[in-house]
């Protein structure tokens, strides 16, 4: 009886009951219990019958009650730093599709960049007593997470550890598709190429920097030849460096931003300013997101998967909980890697100096990876 209770006697959508399964699989209530709750105790062709009633009755288990059973909550807390960049928005979607192939739920909240609004979430995701949290803020929030910390509840982080004894971190490596994207501009003939930072003092927008500017000097290009403009990881941000850029005596033939955001909005400006892209400027994103394929002309960009990084997040998660053999791992890289479109080709006087058909030559030396 109390399997019946606890698993929920009825559910939300059409009145049927765990009873009623059980009847129709010639199983008990408390065999649809385990099933439903992923027990490996019951036999496969027992399971396999109960899934099959489960279908035709089209019974849905009260999730609450499956946590009271099973004692997990099969809930996992997904906290990213806003909405508006579509970034984190794709990032959701693929961390919520990764989670359900795995009969889990998420809880998504975001901070936009608010301490109060950021702990009141994280106190929710407490009282549902999580199995884990993915932080995907790209920021140092440890302060957010001490109540998290303390219910040792398992947390993957981007960048930033967690400095907890159940956390684990993503190590992203911006060096490899930075350097790429460098390395692509370089062969087609840019000795000027500026980089449009994020904020800082944030550790992911200074790695990107750093990456962007050892690259750089990998190719003897620094100084004036590799100036750096720090703004927003928005639109505006991204039409204050294009202003910057345009403002400098000689200014670049190349812009490489620190998210595709500012890159739209570096194509914004050119555009208003009759700057053609790519034959006056090139222009190369960082991200990859869904909108960069059909901007005008399509962006160039590092993508940096959210797939992947859904996917290693979860996978950090299973670790944690003891499930993956790499108990001792304390964090997992996430490559990146430069995605070549229609924003970038040689700059105008080297593109004048050269015969056609050297020019030619020197695009299908870049990199072209999609």
């Amino acid at each position: 009886m109390s399997a019946r209770i606890l698993d929920g006697r009825k559910t939300r959508g059409g009145g049927v009951d765990i009873t009623q399964v059980a009847q129709r699989a010639g199983v008990s209530p408390a065999t649809v219990s385990r099933v439903t709750n992923r027990q490996s105790t019951v036999a496969k062709h027992l399971a396999k019958r109960v899934w099959q009633a489960i279908e035709e009755l089209g019974y849905t288990p009260n999730p609450q009650a499956r946590a009271l059973v099973s004692g997990r909550s099969r809930v996992l807390g997904l906290l990213v730093s806003e909405i508006t960049n579509p970034f984190f928005p794709e990032l959701m979607q693929s961390f919520e599709d990764v989670a359900g192939e795995h009969d889990f739920e998420v809880m998504v909240g975001s901070t936009n960049y608010n301490r109060e609004r950021a702990k009141v979430f994280i106190r929710r995701l407490a009282q549902r007593r999580v199995e884990g949290v993915a932080v995907m803020t790209f920021r140092a929030e440890s302060h957010f997470l001490d109540e998290l910390i303390e219910e040792q509840i398992p947390l993957v982080t981007i960048d930033v550890s967690a400095e907890a004894e159940r956390s684990l971190v993503l190590e992203v490596d911006y060096g490899r598709g930075i350097d790429q994207a460098v390395q692509h501009l370089a062969v087609l003939g840019h000795r000027r190429i500026g980089f449009a930072s994020g904020p800082m003092p944030h550790l992911t927008n200074l790695r990107r920097k750093d990456a962007f500017l050892q690259s750089m000097k990998k190719i003897g290009l620094t100084g004036g030849k590799a100036p750096v403009f720090i703004g927003e990881h928005t639109f505006e941000g991204g039409t204050q460096a294009a202003l910057h850029f345009l403002s400098l005596e000689p200014r670049p033939t190349a812009i490489v931003c620190s998210n595709d955001m500012m890159a739209v909005g570096v194509l914004r400006v050119l555009a208003e300013g009759g700057i053609q892209v790519p034959r006056d400027m090139s222009v190369v994103g960082f991200d990859d997101i869904h909108l960069a394929e059909f901007m005008n002309p399509p962006l160039t960009t590092v993508r940096m998967s959210r797939q992947e990084l859904a996917k290693a997040a979860f996978k950090g998660l299973q670790i944690l909980w003891g499930e993956e053999s790499a108990r001792s791992r304390s964090s997992i890289r996430v490559d990146t890697h430069l995605v070549v479109r229609q924003s970038t080709d040689s700059p105008r006087e080297a593109a004048e100096a050269l015969p056609r058909k050297a020019r030619s030559r020197k695009t299908e030396l870049s990199p072209v990876l999609a």
